[in-house]
């Protein structure tokens, strides 16, 4: 016999690398989803540092702005140039008269940034005219459900110019999910000041609102009171899990193909 009859011949049609074979298949795309995989995990860690860093920097700010002084009311003059961003949360006090006639009801269940609000109620917005007869509205604050009507609190109807302490905000138009505002039942689901002030003739107002602090009216309604933000921060815990997860599929990942290639062996 000769040694080229000796040799094992393979198979008709057989692959001639193992790898080209269903089992190296197998690995490839087990190797190309762990990495895909791997990736995503590892991405939405590093975007959950840095979520936790802006939130750090967010708290901060509110923190320092909230703090402060108030100072006087930025002049009519000077409200186009304002910016979220920059100017939000501002303490400032002016001297202005409600339009009582004109107040909006916002519905809520509360709020984290007062942490002395809790249940349904409304928030009760106000246009307050400025001694030059421009127009800031006003969150005046919070009233129970029962105690929307204004029948209901006529104690808390202030007459006459006074003296408004409180800061900044920007309008919060409605969201995908929030239903719209209902002008004809006077009732509205977000802080849109502006289709609040739209809804009710009111010109020449404020592109921002403010959030009343003082005074508290006759009567305790509605109830204004300090913004005092409790945002959660959580980002380093989500941050741990999807590195956490991260690691287990590199380990899991690690152990399969060991496994493998101690039963080739």
């Amino acid at each position: 016999m000769t040694m080229d009859a000796a040799r094992p011949r393979s198979a008709p049609g057989a692959p001639s690398n193992p790898a080209a074979g269903p089992a190296g298949r197998g690995v490839l795309v087990a190797s190309l989803m762990t990495a895909v995989a791997l990736a995503i995990l590892v991405a939405l860690g590093l975007w959950q540092l840095e979520r936790k860093n802006w939130k750090e920097a967010l708290i901060s700010t509110l923190e320092q702005r909230l703090a402060a002084n108030a100072v006087a009311l930025p002049p009519p003059a000077e409200w186009g140039r304002l910016e979220a961003g920059r100017d939000e949360f501002l303490r400032v006090d002016f001297a202005a008269q409600f339009l009582n006639d004109k107040e909006a009801l916002v519905y809520t269940t509360g709020s984290s940034m007062r942490a002395d609000t809790g249940g349904p109620g409304y928030w009760v917005f106000t246009p307050a005219r400025l001694g030059d007869g421009h127009i800031v509205m006003v969150n005046r604050g919070f009233v129970p459900e029962g105690r929307q009507d204004a029948a209901t609190r006529r104690a808390g109807a202030v007459s006459g110019p006074i003296e408004i302490t409180g800061v900044l905000r920007w309008p919060e138009p409605p969201g995908l999910f929030t239903p719209a505002g209902d002008p004809v039942r006077n009732i509205w689901f977000s802080r849109d000041s502006a289709a609040m002030a739209a809804a009710k003739d009111v010109a020449d107002a404020a592109p921002f609102y403010v959030e009343m602090e003082i005074p508290v009216p006759s009567g305790g309604l509605p109830h204004p009171g300090r913004v005092q933000p409790s945002l959660p921060n959580n980002h380093l815990q989500y941050a741990l899990t999807w590195l956490g997860l991260a690691a287990v599929l590199v380990g899991v990942y690690t152990a399969w193909m060991f496994g493998r290639w101690r039963g080739r062996d």
